[in-house]
């Protein structure tokens, strides 16, 4: 069992960057490829970016390339999502997910866990 935590959202104003963290417990995430989703209201949930279990294999959204950067920290038992360059259509609670597998998916239902989330709300 992986129990995966969010932090780092906030309230900024569009143009400013965030960064979010998953951290995990109950079990090494270095078996899991790690995504990260987000849903605003009224909106399904959403794919926004993906690492490799090696971390050297990434995915983007087109709508955030350029924009987010995913990374992982394995010593640290660490994800984050670096977001810059923020805006208002960002705003939605943010997931991040871990795949019992090498490779990220662009499905959320190929994900195995899934942290409670982070709200990020960027003002205009």
């Amino acid at each position: 069992q992986v129990q995966l935590v969010e932090s780092g959202g906030g309230l900024v104003q569009a143009g400013d960057s965030l960064r979010l963290s998953c951290a995990a417990s109950g079990r090494t995430l270095r078996s899991y490829s790690m995504g990260w989703f987000r849903q605003a209201p009224g909106k399904e949930r959403e794919f926004v970016a993906h690492i490799s279990r090696s971390g050297y294999g990434t995915h983007y959204a087109d709508s955030v390339k350029g924009r987010f950067t995913i990374s992982r920290h394995s010593f640290e038992n660490t994800v984050f999502l670096q977001m810059n360059s923020l805006k208002p259509e960002d705003t939605a609670v943010y997931y991040c997910a871990a795949r019992q597998s090498a490779y990220g998916s662009t499905s959320a239902d190929d994900y195995d866990y899934w942290g409670q989330g982070t709200q990020v709300t960027v003002s205009s």
